[in-house]
């Protein structure tokens, strides 16, 4: 519906709602509704500029309208019936009067209604009665369409401020899960590196204990089967001869030392049957270093190659004891 339309629905007619929309600059119906309200009696200018000057020949409107009351008044006196003048339309179905075209179009938009027919009956001016009520009708009206757009825009305001809210709740609580996931990564992650820390370090100490445990059984079955020799009396064995050497002996253990970079001592009994990492796992184990370093001898100085640690301590000629220097692994 036009704002023209909405005004002329209020009551007001199609000329003083298209000034007051014209005076408000066509602002909407409430300012032209409110110039319309505070200019009730105020008459509206003409809408003929004022530069416009009458043709040659015109006569004015008080000479038309005479000549045409003197044509009517000599028709009249001559004894001709004149024809009825249609002064507004009707609607056939509502029966109600209509003053022109634009108001029957606008009647028909709004009822549906399509009868309509020429009427002599002219439409009556308001009384003053009937403008106060209807001047009082139109302020409830804006009154209430006033109230009805505060209550509408305040019911907007707060479902967008809900709205608001419930995405910041919302984006803080994802936020929240995303931190508490990742930090629950982490100290699974953090768990399970110390739980493979730790059943490697039980490796090497198993590993240690059950060499331990069979370098003692196999010490204990040497010890059994070793018999007592008999006494000789002098008399009988003679010594042996100066030049003669006794055969080498048969080592099973050495002591091995270890010098470590912080110049303190470390000392451990080995099979000689067991290889070089056997010695480097027991100073991880005792020390808890865990970034690589080598061994080596300093009489005769000799570095250990990564082969060397495969070697048993025998064939590197660590037997029956040496000592071994802990130092950085040359790059």
């Amino acid at each position: 519906m036009s704002e023209v339309q909405t005004l002329m629905d209020m009551g007001f007619p199609r000329e003083r709602v298209e000034y007051a929309l014209e005076v408000t600059s066509n602002k909407g119906v409430e300012p032209a509704m409110e110039w319309l309200l505070a200019h009730v009696d105020d008459p509206i200018p003409s809408r003929q500029g004022a530069g416009e000057s009458p043709s040659p020949g015109a006569q004015p409107a008080a000479a038309v309208d005479s000549s045409a009351g003197a044509a009517s008044s000599s028709t009249s006196g001559s004894g001709e019936t004149s024809a009825p003048v249609a002064k507004s339309l009707k609607c056939d179905e509502c029966g109600k009067v209509l003053r022109d075209h634009t108001e029957v179009e606008y009647h028909a938009a709004k009822t549906g209604h399509t009868k309509f027919s020429e009427s002599e009956e002219e439409k009556k001016a308001l009384t003053e009665e009937e403008k106060k009520a209807q001047l009082a009708l139109i302020e409830e009206k804006l009154k209430q369409k006033r109230i009805e757009r505060e209550e509408r825009e305040k019911t907007e305001a707060l479902q967008r401020e809900k709205n608001r809210i419930k995405s910041g709740k919302d984006m803080t609580e994802a936020k929240r899960r995303m931190e508490e996931l990742e930090m629950k990564k982490i100290v699974e992650q953090r768990k399970r590196e110390k739980d493979e820390e730790k059943a490697a370090r039980d490796r090497v100490r198993a590993q240690i204990e059950a060499d331990k445990a069979a370098r003692k059984a196999r010490e204990q079955k040497e010890l059994g089967n070793t018999e007592p020799a008999p006494s000789v009396s002098s008399t009988t064995v003679s010594s042996p001869p100066s030049g003669v050497k006794s055969p080498p002996r048969d080592y099973t253990e050495t002591r091995i030392q270890v010098r470590l970079q912080d110049g303190s001592t470390l000392q451990e009994t080995f099979n000689v049957k067991e290889q070089l990492s056997a010695v480097r796992v027991f100073i991880q184990m005792k020390t808890g270093i865990e970034s690589p370093f080598s061994l080596m001898t300093t009489f005769p100085r000799k570095l250990f190659a990564e082969d060397d640690y495969e070697k048993p301590l025998e064939v590197l000629g660590l037997v029956p004891s040496a000592v071994i220097t802990m130092t950085k692994t040359p790059a």
